[in-house]
């Protein structure tokens, strides 16, 4: 069974308020789509130059189908979606690379993104065949810096000056996790 099987067949998982699954079509909302958009929500990510539609969202979410990525939603019990994951697989060497997007401002700095992070990682350290969980971010992104090292991942390598936000170069640090170390 392929990782990403062995990853959704856990789904949907819960922890307190917190559900993390699978995203499907009807979260495709405009305030998905309005997340995107947001200077504020997009600040450290690429994301920042695009300009998001529904049908741009659409073709992101059809760019899964049929490859060895999961796209998930997170779920707050009294708000719904208030986010996104993603876990890109590589079979050949046994790694997962985990992405996340809180977009929902309200509940920022409440630990959602991490307790999110970390129902993900539980899940996928019980992934038969898998050896890696990583994740990177930008020296400037203090949270998603702070979730790494609070989910217990290390430092797997700095890429120095790598990308510019408001003009200033950042070193984009990356984390790893490995599962039967």
């Amino acid at each position: 069974m392929p990782l990403k099987d062995r990853l959704l067949v856990q789904l949907p998982i819960n922890d307190n308020a917190i559900t993390v699954r699978p995203f499907v079509a009807k979260d495709l909302t405009d305030t998905y789509v309005g997340w995107l958009n947001d200077a504020e929500v997009v600040r450290f990510s690429n994301q920042r130059f695009i300009s998001h539609s529904m049908s741009s969202c659409e073709a992101f979410y059809r760019s899964f189908e049929h490859t060895s990525a999961c796209f998930l939603a997170v779920d707050h019990e009294e708000l719904g979606m208030i986010g996104t994951m993603t876990v890109y697989f590589n079979e050949h060497h046994g790694t997962a690379d985990i992405g996340i997007l809180i977009g929902e401002r309200k509940v920022w700095g409440q630990g959602i993104g991490l307790a999110a992070w970390c129902m993900i990682m539980e899940a996928l350290k019980g992934v038969e065949g898998l050896r890696k969980i990583t994740g990177g971010t930008l020296s400037c992104n203090l949270s998603m810096m702070s979730i790494f090292r609070r989910a217990g991942m290390i430092e797997d390598g700095i890429r120095y000056g790598q990308e510019v936000v408001a003009g200033v170069p950042y070193d984009i640090h990356h984390f790893a996790y490995f599962i039967h170390e």
